[in-house]
């Protein structure tokens, strides 16, 4: 879409927030709200976003934005849904299938995912079960009513960001240890290609390059891990 304003500003509402305006009219969702930030900080995020656009308006490059549409639009209307879904993660949790063989990638998914699993035992008192094989194991119950208290403690703005670093991890763990800043984006993001890199060791990719839809995919999910932890922030999480 070609860039059709000039002036981008963040309009403080009567009913709480700041509404997106572009030369002084609303921008609006696919659903037709307003968008709305909850807080002043994401705002002027948002607005450095639309700021930022050349002469053709590119979503991609607005993440901020697209949080914000994705609570506004779908998460509202689909929580009950989303929140099963994520649930559902905790018996396929990426921490919890570590290999045995071989020891070096053994070696390496454990420091990975070791103290992400250990910040969970520490904060819910449950010790998740560990496997080297890939049939479902199921976490204890404690576990998932654990999971279910902190999801029903986030708002709904929280809850975007969340579901979204558990869905491209993989594995509500990371999820939640990232919410609480137990772990960073990079953290996360060499959690769950903790096996890519070490086959990436093997073929010498340092020297010889990642192939080029290996190479795009790091890159998105990386930018998906910095959106969330900057949306995050400017919410005052």
């Amino acid at each position: 879409m070609k860039r059709f304003y000039k002036m981008v500003t963040a309009q403080a509402e009567q009913g709480g927030g700041f509404s997106i305006r572009l030369d002084g009219k609303p921008v609006k969702t696919p659903s037709g709200q307003m968008v709305v930030a909850p807080t002043r900080a994401l705002g002027e995020g948002i607005v450095a976003e639309w700021a930022a656009q050349g002469d053709h308006i590119l979503p991609d490059t607005m993440p901020l934005t697209q949080i914000l549409i994705t609570a506004l639009d779908r998460v509202a209307h689909e929580r009950k849904t989303m929140t099963d879904m994520v649930a559902g993660y905790l018996d396929t949790d990426l921490l919890c299938y570590q290999t045995e063989d071989p020891p070096e990638l053994a070696a390496q998914q454990n420091a990975a995912w070791a103290p992400a699993r250990d910040w969970f035992a520490r904060v819910s008192s449950v010790t998740l079960t560990v496997t080297p094989g890939l049939a479902a194991v199921r976490q204890p119950e404690a576990a998932h009513q654990y999971i279910r208290r902190a999801m029903d403690g986030m708002d709904l703005f929280e809850f975007t960001a969340f579901q979204l670093v558990t869905v491209v991890s993989g594995s509500v763990v990371l999820g939640l240890a990232f919410m609480d800043g137990a772990v960073t984006p990079d953290d996360v993001f060499i959690a769950a290609h903790v096996e890519d890199l070490y086959r990436a060791e093997i073929y010498n990719e340092e020297l010889y390059g990642p192939a080029p839809h290996q190479e795009k995919q790091r890159a998105a999910m990386r930018a998906d891990l910095n959106a969330a932890r900057d949306f995050l922030d400017r919410l005052g999480h």
